[in-house]
């Protein structure tokens, strides 16, 4: 270990780093703020973030990381890279994650611009915090992720080696609430396709063989299938293909359909094979074909590490942020990530009672209430990050924790 500092070990020496890059924000701020409206007035839904990677990968050159555009063959992927001139084999290396891809319809209603914000900010600080105390060593790494609505941008960074050699990775979302230990749901997406025989609904309805009875008869099914699954899943569904004409049989039939669950292995050992079991008995009893596949990879739970979490809750404490008991949310490809390296994903309040994925919530995370989660979001990260390469037994930690989960 090669740090010069003495500091406090643990969370008791996080309140004394978020005062330090408090203070180092001041004058990097406005530009965090600028990035977040940049990205909010330029909505771009998965695969497609063209804008806001280049803003992103711009702001990171233009502070001195070296960019590497386009990773694991994804346009819109990046990462960005900077060590301490002492840094060795032997440092830490935390990568901060960063999303920026929007919802179709109703853009930025999950705040990924500000995570974006918050996550250059915490890489921008903990540079500027490492040069101006020099004698700590340390590897930071900014990952720009593309895709995480919907199709699980990380999983295949992950596959092309992006967490190769990081030991530890952290992000932070807009919420309702301040937390720092949630969990999330696993998640698969299933794209499911019935096929009949088209006829003349009213002159030769008996010729046809329905493929939309299909899908009306596994959602049904599911419907019916709820009462016997355990309170954690969900099954949520949308008719992407329902047919053409009234007066025609329809021939063809489409649902795009998301199981979700608290367990990655009861998920996909339990519950998803009984939700296709719904649409391959639909199949047969219409006499339709049935095509189920995965086109996505699957989400899995966040596994949020109480080493990390300990030094985010004390970092909130001291910015005054109350930490609140984190409920269940919904879905994220961090928690991939968390499946292989020691992980968190803070929930950083935006507005009181918002609910991601609404109109109201892509309006603040647009308007003033931005400021202050952006704020607190990129100095709760770098502290966090700081307090682990000041005192890499911590690292350490972090990854007991991890084996022993």
């Amino acid at each position: 270990m090669h740090t010069t500092h003495s500091t406090p070990a643990g969370p008791d020496a996080v309140p004394a780093l978020v005062d330090e890059l408090t203070a180092l924000l001041r004058p990097q701020l406005p530009v965090l703020v600028d990035v977040a409206a940049d990205l909010h007035a330029h909505p771009e839904i998965r695969f497609t973030e063209v804008h806001a990677a280049a803003r992103l990968t711009a702001e990171l050159t233009a502070a001195g990381f070296a960019v590497d555009h386009g990773f694991g063959g994804l346009e819109t992927a990046f990462v960005g890279r900077w060590s301490t001139p002492d840094a060795d084999e032997a440092t830490p290396t935390i990568a901060i994650f960063c999303e920026y891809d929007a919802l179709e319809g109703i853009g930025h209603a999950c705040g990924h611009n500000i995570i974006a914000a918050a996550g250059l900010g915490a890489g921008l600080l903990l540079k500027s915090a490492l040069e101006t105390a020099p004698g700590t060593p340390a590897h930071v790494v900014v990952i720009g992720s593309p895709g995480e609505e919907g199709a699980a941008g990380k999983v295949p960074m992950i596959e092309a080696g992006v967490l190769d050699g990081v030991d530890l990775a952290i992000m932070v979302h807009p919420s309702a609430h301040n937390s720092v230990d949630g969990t999330t749901l696993s998640r698969v997406a299933l794209d499911v396709e019935f096929r009949g025989r088209a006829s003349h609904a009213a002159a030769s309805p008996e010729l046809g063989v329905n493929a939309l009875d299909a899908a009306t008869l596994s959602l049904t099914a599911i419907g019916l299938l709820r009462q016997q699954l355990t309170d954690d899943v969900r099954v949520h569904a949308i008719v992407t293909d329902g047919g053409q004409a009234p007066n025609i049989i329809p021939e063809h039939a489409a649902l795009r359909v998301f199981v979700r669950a608290g367990e990655r292995d009861h998920l996909l050992e339990n519950v998803v094979p009984r939700v296709r079991a719904c649409f391959e008995g639909a199949a047969l009893a219409t006499g339709c074909e049935v095509l189920i596949e995965e086109r996505t990879p699957p989400y899995f739970s966040l596994v949020s590490n109480p080493v990390l979490a300990g030094l985010a809750r004390a970092a909130y404490e001291r910015l005054g942020r109350e930490v609140e008991s984190a409920p269940i949310t919904g879905s994220t490809d961090m928690g991939n990530v968390s499946h292989i390296v020691p992980a968190i994903h803070p929930m950083i309040r935006l507005i009181p009672d918002g609910v991601p994925h609404t109109r109201e919530f892509a309006a603040a995370a647009g308007g003033p209430q931005a400021e202050p989660a952006i704020a607190d979001g990129a100095v709760m990260l770098a502290a966090t990050a700081l307090a682990v390469f000041r005192e890499p037994a911590l690292a350490e930690a972090a990854q007991r924790a991890f084996d022993e989960r």
